[in-house]
Formats: C-alpha cells, sequence, structure tokens
C-alpha cells in the first residue's frame, strides 16, 4: 500500500518512486507526531496552554499574555489546540484533505513559534534541548 501510494504520488508530481516513499513516510512522520501530541493534551485533564502562552515575549506578546490571562479564551485556545493537533496529524496519516492539513500544521507551528521563539528563551523556561533561532517547530 505504501508503494502504491507512493509511486502515484511519483506520477502525479513528477517525482521518482524513492522520491514519493520518503515524501509519503514524511507525512507520515510528520502526521504521526501532530496526532500523538494532540491526543496526549486530549487525555491529559491538566494540561494547558497557559504557561507557554503566558512565557511570550516577542512578537504578539502581549496577545498571547491576554489569552493566557483571559480563562474564557484560554479554555477555547486549548480546545482548538488539541482538536487541531488531532485534525491536522489525522489528515497528514491519513492523506485526507492533505493539502489543507499541511497548511493549518505550517500556521500552527509558526504560531508556536511566534509565541516562544528559541532565540528568546528565558532561563525559567524548560528547554527540550540548547537552540538559538532553529527548534522542533521551525524544522517542523
Amino acid at each position: 500500500m505504501i508503494r502504491e501510494n507512493a509511486h502515484q504520488a511519483a506520477n502525479k508530481e513528477n517525482f521518482s518512486s524513492p522520491q514519493g516513499i520518503v515524501l509519503l513516510l514524511m507525512r507520515f512522520i510528520i502526521g504521526w507526531h501532530f496526532l500523538y501530541e494532540g491526543i496526549i493534551k486530549l487525555v491529559d485533564s491538566n494540561w494547558s496552554s497557559v504557561g507557554y502562552l503566558a512565557q511570550s515575549k516577542w512578537l504578539f506578546s502581549s496577545f498571547f499574555n491576554w489569552i493566557s490571562e483571559t480563562p474564557s479564551v484560554l479554555t477555547a485556545v486549548d480546545i482548538l489546540n488539541i482538536w487541531g493537533l488531532i485534525f491536522i496529524g489525522a489528515g497528514l496519516i491519513l492523506g485526507i484533505f492533505t493539502r489543507w492539513a499541511a497548511i493549518a500544521g505550517m500556521l500552527l507551528l509558526a504560531l508556536y513559534y511566534t509565541a516562544n521563539p528559541p532565540f528568546m528563551a528565558t532561563s525559567g523556561m524548560a528547554m527540550e534541548g540548547n537552540y538559538l533561532f532553529i527548534d522542533k517547530n521551525l524544522v517542523e
């Protein structure tokens, strides 16, 4: 099935079969990451984006801080974030509305990056590594 989908993608976009397979695998891997992040947030009743948004210090920080300080807006943003991750991931994995899922994923990652870019990290902010400009949000 993977080979068949990759072959169809290769023919449609003029990619070779190996290129089609690599692109299909990348779409699946990135989709899995989105889906998994959404499901983990969904099942964790204590999860909220409040800490991430409250630490924003770069572009639109006043907007992100406002979201973190307004409970009804924060609840809506958390729900949109969770289900956005799930639908983006499912779309990429299943190949359903792939273009829309990819665009939505890029916009969501751009918001994550804008809220807390790696070069604005403060010492109190939990980091997964040492980044200067490029982090997982930008890479993905």
